[in-house]
């Protein structure tokens, strides 16, 4: 009987588990359609949040018990069945006249949270150590915000809660295969830009090489998911994250599983689809592979028209995605070497130099003087000039003649009164002009460090910590985007208001500001 009774128990934590990674659109079908497609609350975000009161089979009954009758209210249901989510900086007030450092100091613990245990049937997934997130509606941990973030942490010597969110990082790719988007269960059908590697690596400088030995473990699974099915690929397919071009050469695209409404923007994508000539299922998977970029989104990712239902971002080899694969390729490798394996070294450095040759050979476009995106299905460079074409100078993958017009073109064409626009094209997106971006920011700073164009490079510092901090002097707060163009008008695009906290903004500020010792 005890052991009837213990297999019972654990039976029960197992179901309890599995139906934790079930997403609300899994655990509450019927009523999850109806609440986000009915305005119940303005940001579909909100009720992929909110924290079920009752178990779901239980919330499920009571729905299709009531949900005809003539005096059904959708949002009194709601409202007595879920705890709506607060905001991640709720109760805070700035202080302006404390000064910007202050504020981002105080910022750290607003923004921090500790590694509690979730309730049950939360979209949130547990983390084992404690994290920061980047504020506003953005109350979970996202991937390639981190890194940025842990920028300024480095800088405010936060090297303990660095090392906490690595360990997160490498939980969920112990746990998942991958680094979800964010820890929340509608999050698990894809991945961001992968920099787990540059995060390992930036916790090197703090404490030594053995860092890279630490987690190649998990630096293997996370190459491994972006890798899945490149071995078996024919020439001219592709499968999830791999693509293997007409003549053999592999590179990657960003993917997501899921060929669904995104369930966090789920009225919207409904709403897109309307106006779309592409099978659903395609244009679900462009609409979650844009997201999976964290371009959500950019005309790079549409035709010339510049239209969202033209988006064709699995067709799309992104020359960014690629340079920070790269990169992982090189770490590995330089994992492989601390253990004095030389076997396995030299089989990564060979990976990252066939990477490096077909990034120049398919995103270098010559006439333009600029890293491209390259289009694998029309079998041609992407019009877009974007601000992802300074990752190559980032990694030094450019020849100085490369970075020298690259260098030449953020002056006269990228470069405005605030920073440097994600693209010079308008189309409404939060990711084209005139909005700017903390994390491409700094990305290309650091490309025109690497190659000695230190004069523009602290031009574009100057300019971007400027209007962060007179943004923060008009309004106090740090935000999530910026219009570096008309510089006395708030960024805009994009599916939800401008956030503010705001991690990524925070990092990148700090770490800027102490690099060329600007002092507000």
């Amino acid at each position: 009987m005890k052991k009837f009774f213990t297999v019972c128990i654990a039976c029960l934590i197992f179901a309890l588990t599995q139906a934790q990674q079930l997403s609300p659109a899994q655990l509450f079908p019927g009523l999850f359609q109806a609440v986000q497609l009915s305005g119940v609350y303005p940001d579909n975000k909100t009720f992929v949040d909110a924290l079920p009161k009752q178990y779901p089979a239980i919330i499920l009954k009571a729905y299709n018990q009531q949900k005809n009758k003539p005096d059904f209210d959708l949002k009194q249901f709601v409202d007595a069945y879920f705890t709506a989510p607060g905001s991640s900086s709720n109760n805070f007030t700035s202080d302006i006249k404390a000064g910007i450092r202050e504020h981002i100091d105080t910022l750290w613990q607003v923004l921090y949270r500790k590694h509690n245990a979730v309730p049950p049937y939360s979209s949130l997934i547990a983390l084992p150590y404690d994290f920061i997130v980047p504020g506003g509606r953005f109350r979970e941990v996202y991937y390639w915000d981190s890194y940025f973030t842990m920028l300024g942490l480095k800088q405010s010597h936060k090297n303990q809660l660095i090392k906490d969110m690595v360990d997160n990082f490498a939980y969920l790719i112990d746990r998942f295969g991958f680094v979800p988007n964010g820890n929340r269960t509608y999050y698990l059908t894809r991945s961001q830009p992968p920099f787990f590697a540059m995060m390992v690596s930036l916790l090197a400088k703090i404490e030594g090489n053995e860092v890279l030995v630490r987690y190649q473990p998990e630096l293997l699974k996370e190459y491994a998911y972006w890798m899945n099915g490149a071995d078996n690929l024919k020439n001219g397919q592709a499968f999830k994250t791999s693509v293997r071009l007409n003549d053999g050469t592999l590179l990657n695209r960003y993917w997501d599983t899921s060929d669904q409404p995104r369930e966090e923007s789920y009225k919207q994508d409904v709403a897109a689809a309307k106006l779309t000539k592409q099978k659903l299922p395609d244009f679900y998977h462009n609409i979650r592979a844009a997201a999976a970029s964290g371009w959500d989104f950019s005309s790079r990712w549409f035709d010339a028209s510049g239209k969202l239902e033209t988006i064709q971002t699995t067709n799309i080899i992104p020359v960014d995605l690629n340079c920070l694969l790269f990169h992982l390729e090189t770490v590995i490798a330089q994992s492989y070497a601390l253990q004095g394996n030389t076997v396995q070294k030299q089989f990564y450095q060979n990976k990252a130099a066939q990477r490096k040759q077909a990034i120049l050979a398919y995103c270098w476009d010559e006439k333009a003087g600029w890293f491209m995106d390259y289009n694998w299905k029309l079998q041609q460079l992407s019009p877009v000039e974007t601000l992802a074409g300074v990752f190559p100078l980032a990694f030094g993958l450019a020849s100085k003649t490369q970075a020298e017009s690259v260098a030449q073109k953020l002056k006269t064409k990228f470069l405005k009164s605030g920073g440097l626009v994600s693209t010079v094209n308008r189309t409404g997106q939060q990711w084209d002009a005139p909005n700017a971006w903390a994390p491409l920011e700094y990305m290309a700073i650091d490309g025109l460090e690497k190659y000695q164009q230190k004069e523009l490079a602290k031009e574009v510092a100057e300019r971007w910590t400027g209007i962060n901090n007179r943004v923060f002097e008009q309004t106090g707060k740090l935000m999530e985007k910026y219009n570096v163009v008309d510089t006395d008008v708030k960024a805009g695009g994009g599916e939800y208001p401008l956030q503010d906290g705001f991690g990524w903004t925070n990092g990148v500020l700090l770490d800027l500001m102490n690099r060329y010792h600007v002092n507000p």
